[in-house]
């Protein structure tokens, strides 16, 4: 398939799971069998945010991401640094720069030994650029076993461009795709009743609008409330509102 056919193929996708499988076979293409994407909407200056709102996709094996990611690696991880504070692609070599220059605190020092037994030891990290002080999505592109960072180099250099372009394609598609966490989708009702809040109806309008009582449209807000793990129901429907879960075709 062609640069532009898959570009193409990247802005119809109708799902995340689609996407991501396809991603995942083009990357490989180039020698990266693993990746791992994240984006987080609720950053701040101390805090990536809740760990459950994040969006994560990767095809890491289990072993990797059950220490990475449910293990909090990632927040120490010298690449996850350098994606919050930089825009772009960069190559691991600066990996290497950081253990010669002893820059590296004893948290980093332990991320890399994680890498270095899981055999992540080459590749590259794309971090996107972001509109929002509060959001930032980057994606690990781990090289397969056998291949060196100088191998994979020299194929950034021949199709970084490509690379890169893909990568950010990927990244805004997945911004409009419906998103929920394990166990914080919404039902129909829910989102029905989210959807009436948010063009402003009132209680008792949304209950004739739903054919609901009063008390059965707030109980759905309610359960809405501690699916999305928010205190109030503005909070709800924003938050379903970033993560696309509202006024969706066959949601």
């Amino acid at each position: 398939m062609s640069l532009r056919a898959y570009l193409d193929f990247l802005t119809r996708c109708p799902t995340i799971e689609e996407l991501w499988d396809a991603h995942t076979d083009r990357m490989a293409e180039y020698g990266f069998d693993r990746l791992i994407y994240g984006f987080t909407r609720y950053r701040t200056s101390t805090s990536l945010g809740d760990p459950e709102d994040f969006v994560i996709l990767t095809n890491h094996s289990r072993a990797f991401t059950d220490e990475f990611l449910d293990g909090g690696l990632y927040f120490h991880a010298p690449m996850v640094r350098w994606a919050l504070a930089n825009d772009g692609a960069c190559s691991w070599t600066a990996l290497h720069q950081m253990i010669q220059q002893r820059t590296l605190t004893p948290a980093e020092e332990r991320v890399l030994e994680f890498n270095k037994r899981l055999k992540v030891n080459a590749g590259y990290t794309v971090s996107f650029k972001s509109i929002s002080a509060r959001s930032k999505g980057a994606i690990a592109l781990t090289a397969r076993e056998g291949l060196t960072q100088q191998d994979i180099d020299a194929i950034w250099d021949e199709h970084g461009n490509d690379i890169k372009l893909m990568n950010d394609i990927a990244h805004l598609k997945i911004l409009t795709l419906p998103y929920s966490a394990p166990n914080r989708g919404l039902t129909r009702r829910q989102r029905e009743a989210l959807e009436w809040v948010g063009d402003g109806k009132t209680m008792q309008d949304i209950a004739v609008l739903m054919g609901l009582t009063p008390a059965t449209v707030e109980k759905h807000l309610r359960l809405a409330r501690e699916t999305l793990a928010v205190e109030t129901t503005a909070q709800a429907v924003l938050k379903a509102a970033f993560t696309n879960q509202m006024f969706v075709l066959d949601a």
